[in-house]
């Protein structure tokens, strides 16, 4: 009996044929770039035996604590410049809050009329 080869079978044989001699042209990746190092293998352990045991290696900024900032101005000053910002009269009013309006100040500041009325009663006595 004599037997014949399918199409399908032919395709198949031929596809790993090729796939054999795809396979046999194979070359062997050496890397793009050859490892140069200026440290030699003991030196680079050291480093990062010494970067591991670091102590605040993974603290983030400010959780150690406040830190320190140049003090420009003294903190009474500040704190008078603050109350009278907080208590001005137009303190949430810009030139912009509304449509073609200018802000004009009408009011006096509290601050300043409790400074001037205590001035002013302590120069009756």
């Amino acid at each position: 009996m004599k037997q014949s080869l399918s199409l399908t079978q032919i395709i198949a044989v031929g596809s790993f044929a090729l796939l054999a001699a795809a396979g046999a042209k194979a070359e062997s990746y050496e890397g793009v770039l050859p490892a140069v190092s200026a440290k030699s293998r003991a030196e680079v352990g050291a480093e990062a035996v010494r970067t591991a045991s670091a102590p605040n290696q993974n603290v983030v900024r400010g959780s150690r604590g406040p830190e320190t900032v140049a003090v420009s101005t003294e903190r009474a000053r500040v704190v008078a410049e603050a109350v009278r910002a907080a208590a001005a009269p137009d303190q949430n009013v810009s030139s912009g809050s509304r449509v073609n309006s200018q802000v004009i100040s009408t009011m006096q500041n509290p601050v300043d009329a409790r400074a001037s009325a205590a001035n002013a009663k302590s120069s009756r006595l």
